[in-house]
Formats: C-alpha cells, sequence, structure tokens
C-alpha cells in the first residue's frame, strides 16, 4: 500500500486516485496502461488540487459551499425570491454549461436553502468524491448498474428530498450556429414530477467552457469516437477557477402544467425553452 493510500484509511477521507479508478473500470486490461499515460491522467484531471480540497474532509452541503469558495467562483443569484417557502417536494432542473462549477453551486444554493434535503441524479463516477456522494443517485447508464436505473430514479423522486437534475445528461455542447446550448433534454423529470405530483422550478446557469472542450467535443461526436470531452472538465473546472457565474432561478412551474396536449419530450423541450429565456 503507498503512503497516500494509507493516508486515505488514516484519515477517513476518499481521494482522487487515478489508478484505483483505472484498475475499478478496466479490471485485468489496467496492467497494460503505461505509467506515463496515468501520470498524464493525473495531471489533467489536476488531482493534486483537487486531493488537497478533498483532504479538509467537507461533506454534503458543506462540500458544495466549500468547492465554490476553494475555486474563488464569484456567483451571482437572480430570483432567489423564486425558490418556493412551503414544505413541499421540488424538482429543480438546469441547463449544464460546466459539468462541474454548476453543479456544486446549485447544490450550495438550494442545499442551503432546504437544510440539505436535497438529491442529486448523477454520473455514478461522481461517486468516487466521498464528499459529495451523500447528495447523490447514481446514474450509469452502461453496465450492470443499467438494470437498477429506473427503481434509482424512482427512488429519488418519491423520497423526502428535492431533486436537482440536469436533463441534458452531458454538459453543454457548441452549436452549429455557434452558441453554446445544451444537447436535447431527457423527458424523464416530466414523468417523474407528473407522477409525484412535483412542481418544476427551471434555473438558468450562465457561463461556459473553452474552445478546445468544444472542439474536442464536436470532433468526438463526428468521429464517433468515445465521450473523451468528459475527462477535460477538471481541466475546464481548473482553468475557471475565479471565474464569475450568474444563476438566474425561475418561477414553478405547476406540474398540472404538463398535461395530455404534448408528450413528456415536448414538455421537456417546451421546460428547456423557458430555461434559456430565463
Amino acid at each position: 500500500m503507498s503512503t497516500e493510500q494509507e493516508n486515505v484509511k488514516t484519515e477517513g477521507i476518499r481521494e482522487i486516485d487515478i489508478e484505483a479508478i483505472v484498475r475499478e473500470r478496466m479490471g485485468k486490461k489496467a496492467r497494460y496502461i503505461p505509467r506515463f499515460i496515468l501520470n498524464w491522467l493525473k495531471g489533467l484531471i489536476h488531482q493534486d488540487f483537487i486531493n488537497t480540497y478533498l483532504r479538509e474532509g467537507r461533506t454534503g452541503v458543506d462540500f458544495c459551499k466549500g468547492t465554490v469558495e476553494y475555486l474563488k467562483a464569484d456567483i451571482t443569484v437572480e430570483g432567489r425570491e423564486n425558490l418556493p417557502e412551503d414544505d413541499r417536494w421540488y424538482t429543480f432542473v438546469s441547463n449544464h454549461p460546466l459539468g462541474a462549477i454548476d453543479g456544486v453551486t446549485l447544490g450550495w444554493i438550494i442545499g442551503e436553502q432546504y437544510n440539505g434535503k436535497i438529491k442529486y441524479l448523477v454520473n455514478d463516477l461522481l461517486m468516487n468524491l466521498e464528499g459529495l456522494a451523500p447528495l447523490c443517485v447514481p446514474i450509469n447508464k452502461i453496465g450492470h448498474q443499467a438494470r437498477n436505473l429506473p427503481a434509482m430514479v424512482e427512488s429519488a423522486f418519491s423520497g423526502q428530498n428535492h431533486v436537482i437534475m440536469f436533463p441534458a445528461g452531458l454538459c453543454s455542447r457548441r452549436m452549429d450556429d455557434g452558441t453554446i446550448h445544451d444537447l436535447p433534454w431527457n423527458k424523464t423529470f416530466v414523468a417523474k414530477s407528473v407522477q409525484h405530483q412535483r412542481d418544476v422550478v427551471p434555473i438558468h446557469f450562465i457561463g461556459h467552457n473553452s474552445s478546445r472542450f468544444y472542439n474536442v467535443a464536436h470532433w468526438c461526436k463526428r468521429l464517433h469516437l468515445p465521450n473523451f470531452a468528459m475527462a477535460l472538465l477538471p481541466d475546464e473546472m481548473y482553468r475557471n477557477v475565479g471565474g464569475h457565474y450568474t444563476v438566474r432561478i425561475g418561477k414553478p412551474i405547476p406540474y398540472q402544467t404538463f398535461d395530455k396536449s404534448r408528450t413528456p419530450s415536448e414538455w421537456g423541450q417546451w421546460v428547456e425553452e423557458q430555461v434559456y429565456k430565463l
């Protein structure tokens, strides 16, 4: 066991360990990956920079708040008065321009408002962040966990927490007209919000990643390659240290709005349009 691994065990704080993640994901094939590739990946995701913060041991909403502070992000919140003050449970949906800072910022804003009673529906890779894991319902559409996906989504919406979702799944891309916009939104939040009588609160997060990120995402799609752009998100976060972002919170949309006049997919697109109008 390495010194770094011993520290993790002693301190009880789970840190990012690229080698361990590769072994977990690739199994026996991991031994064929050259050391210089692993070191390059550590640098790409800024493993030391991230672990310096993780060693503080924050969890839950405090983890989200601390991340915003650690990244020196300057956040302007508009429409805070639109956050409901009753005792009902809501679905909060947002565009996903950044892939990291936007997620923890919403966790901080909404989590503080509702005493930590929030759950994210997120990629299961984020469960590697022990401080964030208590707020997460891991979603993986690939592999063995895919079989449990419907039940896990149901547990989030039927539970005693507000749900935070980025319905696009992936962070925003550059469109053909040069604008930065989400990929089409998934209809799940509409169907589940209606089923569990949750009004939907639209949120527009204003920010963007670098041209490099959008170029990589574009060529991955065009050449039918894996989503290598996802590996750039920690570096995008690092590049955006000290950035300014605006969060615009819209008025809740009653779940009764989503009637039979449109399909859930069409209603999802409609909500997406309302978000970008904020």
